[in-house]
């Protein structure tokens, strides 16, 4: 069932009072309904690694925070295209498209909470609970994010609680994307799929995935995944091509201990058309004034893992990483006289070992956990110009970058009857350096910073779980950003301060959820406007507030037995407070945002309808309604989009399904605006019709 939400109240400006008055509103009628339960029996806490590691409750329903999974099936029935439109159904979360530097099939562009969307550059994002960042530290931007979605098994969203062991840049939350699991039956099995997109205005892609795995009995499980795509996006000239493979090993030494890991390949080449000014768009909002511009990249990594469940009591845990990346990119000039190039090499080493111990004293059961993280990183960026009319190449301005960071946490779950504490703190020491090659220059950073939470959960019952938690999250200063270090400008790491507080319902038919946060970002690094070079300062700091609603309720009898129906409803008010643009919005942020939708299930066939919608943003701090005419400034309209599938599924081995849908049914025209180099209007996707065939054996 989902865990999408939906409006029970607008907040105002008491933001405590609100939270409560909308929890109570939203989670009366399920506690009417279910009161039988209350005297079900609290359940136990578990020692058992997952990507939060353990002493905290896997399970979303008893979990001390906002947090949202989205498993494999959600994600095909939403007949999503990629991986922000599955985060757009999230509450609290925005993905935007507003960067034209950067094509749809390379870049990650999430939002949490109102803090910039572009890039990614606020939240942990994790494959396997490993940092998918090209330099999680350097550089936490996913301009290059090396994942696609036929690989995912399950998307787990945690916007509050449990971030004191994943960081640094955490004060967005966690977003960790699990890859497919290695099969645990007898034999081999898998499935292979193609998927057709046609965009009704301009031009079509394809999809492929193929999957195979299996377990042996002497315990080795072994799975090969591959998903790809080619084709072009809906805009001329977005010709994209992306290969993901991803080999995995499971290995179960005794049935208390195994050994784990995978090795990874990804590539992609996209094309980029940018901006468009008022007037190309109004001519035809589909073309490409930009037909040179391209991004690309790969990535090589491999990681293993050893996890021993030494007795009942005792877990340990190590991992370790490394991954190669390349990109670059090719942009225009206005004038449309040289090519500016910029290939950059990543390199990242990491080990993370974690131990937990449980313990009772004074009627008191304690899962104690202490984990340590090192990151190493190295890496270069490089700068050229290339004249168009005569094809030279200028000089080449190189920097080489290097981290080294060690994280060390400690956190304590301690259950007393019905509650749940988990307090903790993680101490981070980092040490940065930039080399200009060129201007013979050294920049150097020294961050050390500890970062305390509580999380607080009571389990009302088996199905009501009320929590709160406080956290702290920071930001590293980051490589681009070192060349700005002087004496009477010494950068300092951003830091943010999140509190929750809410409630959530989930039984067999009924599920509710309401999170109401607070969010102070202080010290924030923000590029001076108006200095050349690029000059950043710690001036910029914003508060964000707002309420998270979460509904859904499934039909078990009657005619309508299959019905599921589901809502959310998001308001965030995250407001600017320094500067001469102080109690003003965000840019690139909707105060409102909602889904509802309907899955319908009747023998062999499901029936979908659900709509997204987000209200009106701005694209700049000073929230200029006006809008100018290269389309880089002004107000965004608020837009609303309807999708519909219908599937057919033959289940067993072997087994097939169909599915046909019709994302954007009205061909609703919307934009959003790029306001890099590129500045301009970037038309939606417009009606694309889909059909998929998948094949399981």
């Amino acid at each position: 069932m989902s865990d999408f939400a939906l409006s029970a109240a607008r907040p105002g400006a008491h933001f405590p009072l609100t939270a409560m008055a909308a929890a109570i509103a939203l989670l009366a009628a399920p506690v009417a309904l279910h009161a039988q339960e209350a005297a079900a029996p609290i359940e136990s806490i578990q020692v058992t690694g997952s990507w939060l590691g353990s002493g905290l409750q896997n399970s979303v329903k008893n979990f001390p925070g906002a947090r949202t999974v989205v498993g494999k099936e959600e994600i095909e029935d939403s007949g999503a295209l990629d991986i922000g439109d599955v985060l757009r159904r999230i509450p609290g979360v925005q993905a935007t498209d507003n960067s034209g530097t950067a094509g749809s099939a390379i870049s990650l562009n999430i939002g949490v909470r109102g803090l910039t969307g572009r890039y990614s550059p606020r939240s942990t994002i994790l494959l396997d609970g490993i940092p998918l960042a090209v330099a999680p530290y350097g550089q936490p931007q996913l301009s290059f994010a090396p994942v696609s979605l036929n690989n995912i098994e399950s998307i787990d969203v945690v916007r509050g609680g449990g971030a004191v062991r994943y960081g640094p840049q955490n004060v967005g939350g966690i977003i960790n994307f699990r890859s497919r699991a290695i099969p645990d039956g007898p034999g081999v099995s898998g499935d292979v799929s193609v998927r057709y997109n046609d965009f009704s205005e301009v031009g079509h892609s394809r999809q492929y995935s193929a999957f195979v795995g299996g377990t042996l009995d002497s315990g080795l499980g072994v799975a090969l995944m591959y998903s790809g795509m080619d084709g072009s996006g809906w805009r001329v000239g977005s010709d994209e091509k992306v290969n993901d493979v991803a080999l995995k090993f499971r290995y179960k030494i005794d049935p208390q201990s195994e050994v784990y890991g995978k090795l990874t390949y990804f590539d992609v080449n996209s094309r980029t058309p940018g901006g468009l000014t008022v007037a190309q768009y109004n001519a035809n909002p589909f073309q490409n004034t930009r037909p040179t511009d391209f991004w690309n990249g790969d990535r090589k990594g491999g990681d293993v893992g050893y996890l021993n469940t030494l007795s009942a009591t005792q877990e340990v845990e190590i991992k370790a990483y490394y991954n190669e990346s390349f990109r670059q990119s090719a942009l225009i000039n206005v004038a449309r006289t040289q090519l500016t190039y910029q290939p950059r090499n990543y390199q990242v080493l990491g080990i993370e070992p974690r131990y937990t111990q449980r313990f009772a004293a004074s009627g008191m059961t304690h899962d104690v956990t202490v984990g340590y993280r090192f990151l190493r990183e190295r890496g270069d960026d490089n700068n050229y110009v290339r004249n168009v009319a005569t094809g030279v190449d200028g000089a080449t301005a190189t920097f080489d970058n290097s981290t080294d960071a060690h994280a060390v946490y400690v956190d304590d779950r301690i259950a007393l009857g019905a509650w749940r504490v988990t307090p903790g703190v993680r101490y981070e020491r980092i040490r940065s350096q930039r080399d200009d090659i060129a201007g013979h220059n050294t920049f150097e950073s020294n961050n050390n910073k500890a970062l305390p939470s509580l999380n607080v959960a009571y389990l009302v019952n088996r199905a009501l779980t009320v929590f709160a938690n406080y956290t702290t999250s920071f930001g590293p200063v980051q490589n681009t950003q070192l060349n700005s270090q002087t004496p009477s400008n010494p950068l300092k790491p951003e830091l943010a301060k999140t509190a929750e507080v809410g409630a959530r319902w989930k039984s067999a038919a009924v599920g509710a959820e309401v999170t109401a946060f607070k969010l102070k970002f202080d010290n924030q690094i923000i590029q001076v406007p108006g200095i050349t070079p690029a000059t950043f300062q710690n001036i910029g700091a914003t508060n964000h507030e707002g309420i998270e609603t979460a509904a859904d309720y499934s039909f078990r009898d009657g005619a309508l037995a299959g019905l599921n129906v589901y809502a959310n409803y998001t308001y965030t008010k995250a407001i600017q407070e320094s500067g001469a643009t102080s109690g003003m919005d965000v840019p690139f942020y909707s105060r409102n945002t909602d889904t509802v939708g309907a899955r319908y299930r009747v023998g062999a066939f499901t029936a979908n309808i659900s709509s997204t919608h987000q209200g009106k943003q701005y694209s700049d701090a000073a929230n200029t309604v006006a809008e100018s005419a290269n389309g880089g400034v002004g107000e965004i309209p608020g837009f609303r989009l309807w999708n519909a599938q219908l599937g057919w599924k033959l289940a067993g081995k072997p087994g097939y399904e169909i599915m046909a849908g019709i994302n954007n049914l009205s061909d609703k025209r919307y934009y959003t605006r790029n306001v890099d180099g590129n500045a301009g209007r970037m038309v939606g996707a417009p009606r694309t019709a889909y059909l998929q065939l998948r094949a399981t054996y």
